[in-house]
């Protein structure tokens, strides 16, 4: 079935999650935190908090981390309040990128993202400078060695998925934000796990980056990982090896 590839994407950021696990622990204790807050501590009846829980187990952050940061949550957050923002803009060679925070301070946050913009030769948007080149839907990620076609296409379509495509030997699955919870579960039980599930910008279309704009576009969302206040970065380059 033909739809939206954003695996390759999603492999790059899990190798920037795995080589820097400390601090992505700590955003998906604050996304935790958070979501616990706005919604209460049952993932039962908080969907946001489910979502930010399975992308803490997808990092393999420890389950009495996850439940501190819960509790934290549950309980207030020691009288700060955060919001989530959205940021926009361009990289090298044209490259959109789209740029989510959660933040205690909207004008620190502002500037630093500004700098980091303006300091690995990209320019910073106004917003929906380039979010109409995006779609946001769920994306989930199943091992192809679990399912087969008939299965995968079965079971999530089923369960009010909208596309699967077979992609570097895994099924992605995209789904509309809202049906994510409902797709993912039925995966699950039918025992087969995603190793990832998200909501996520998915590229419209793509620009293929190479050499200096490959390295430029890599170290701007590498240094838009390394900030604190920023919870994920998307992009819609396509890395040629």
């Amino acid at each position: 079935m033909a739809g939206h590839s954003a695996w390759k994407n999603i492999k790059r950021r899990k190798a920037v999650v795995d080589a820097k696990r400390g601090k992505v622990w700590s955003k998906c204790g604050r996304a935790i935190s958070v979501a616990a807050r706005a919604g209460g501590g049952d993932v039962r009846f908080n969907s946001g908090l489910r979502l930010a829980i399975d992308e803490a187990k997808a990092a393999n952050m420890p389950r009495d981390t996850i439940e501190k940061a819960v509790k934290k949550g549950a309980g207030g957050l020691d009288g700060e309040t955060f919001h989530t923002i959205r940021y926009e803009g361009y990289g090298a060679g044209g490259v959109a990128v789209i740029v989510e925070c959660l933040t205690s301070n909207l004008n620190r946050t502002a500037g630093d993202v500004r700098v980091i913009f303006d300091k690995n030769g990209g320019n910073l948007g106004v917003p929906g400078s380039v979010a109409f080149s995006f779609q946001l839907l769920g994306v989930i990620v199943v091992d192809g060695a679990k399912l087969n076609e008939e299965q995968a296409v079965d079971i999530a379509i089923t369960a009010g998925a909208q596309d699967v495509v077979a992609d570097d030997g895994v099924w992605q699955i995209t789904t509309s934000p809202g049906s994510l919870a409902a797709v993912r579960d039925a995966l699950e039980g039918a025992g087969a796990h995603p190793s990832d599930a998200q909501v996520a910008w998915v590229p419209l279309t793509t620009i293929d980056v190479e050499g200096d704009h490959a390295d430029l576009v890599t170290k701007l969302t590498d240094a838009f990982e390394e900030h604190d206040d920023v919870q994920k970065v998307f992009t819609n380059a396509n890395y040629l090896e």
